[in-house]
């Protein structure tokens, strides 16, 4: 999907997920039940095509909260199940920051103002200079030890491009919000590698043992 900074549209829905993000070049595929939620695949179907997935949840005590940079996919793939829920398969185009939002839709989804001048990079394949594969493969090997995750692409991952190796992890592991965050928003791809490796390994890390009492 490549998308000139011009064609990127000046109002934006959002589907806000706790803990889910989209990074360029990557597929996400969505399970869309919601009323609002069909109606904003609806929307985008019949104009754009983008979706601006953002993380929910910033403040715990807010439930509308979002952060404030998320990243528009376009609608790659589309299903409806013989049960109604519509199968949605976006590929991130580009990164965004909300600068503010508008009222909702008639739908009942959500509109914002997307800023994407921050991110006009995002349509060239990210240099794969300056990230090390194989450290972030051996972070990656431990981590998924840790969290009894099974992986028989081990052989495809040493063959696919560090954009695409690097993003992709970054969207699928199961890191906590802040972190996922942190991934989304780093500026480089090497800066992105280097937080993914510092994510891993912080998870990997021993637990600190509890003083004993006497």
């Amino acid at each position: 999907v490549f998308m000139m900074a011009a064609d990127l549209p000046g109002l934006l829905p959002i589907f806000p997920l706790p803990r889910v993000i989209l990074l360029p070049r990557v597929l996400l595929p969505l399970n869309i039940f919601e009323p609002r939620y069909k109606a904003m695949a609806d929307h985008a179907l019949s104009t754009h095509r983008l979706i601006g997935m953002v993380q929910s949840g910033v403040n715990p005590h807010d439930a509308n909260s979002v952060y404030k940079t998320g990243c528009a996919g376009r609608i790659v793939n589309f299903e409806e199940t013989d049960d109604g829920r519509y199968a949605v398969t976006l590929k991130g185009v580009c990164r965004f920051d909300i600068q503010k939002e508008q009222a909702p839709s008639p739908g009942g989804y959500r509109l914002v103002v997307p800023d994407w001048t921050p991110y006009v990079d995002d349509s060239a394949e990210a240099s794969d200079d300056g990230v090390c594969r194989e450290a972030v493969l051996a972070s990656l090997r431990s981590y998924f030890d840790k969290m009894n995750m099974f992986c028989d692409t081990w052989e495809t991952m040493q063959n696919v491009s560090c954009e695409k190796l690097v993003s992709t992890l970054s969207v699928i592991c199961p890191f906590g919000p802040d972190e996922k965050q942190a991934l989304l928003e780093a500026k480089t791809l090497s800066d992105r590698a280097r937080v993914l490796q510092a994510v891993v390994e912080n998870a990997c890390a021993p637990e600190p043992r509890s003083p004993c009492c006497h």
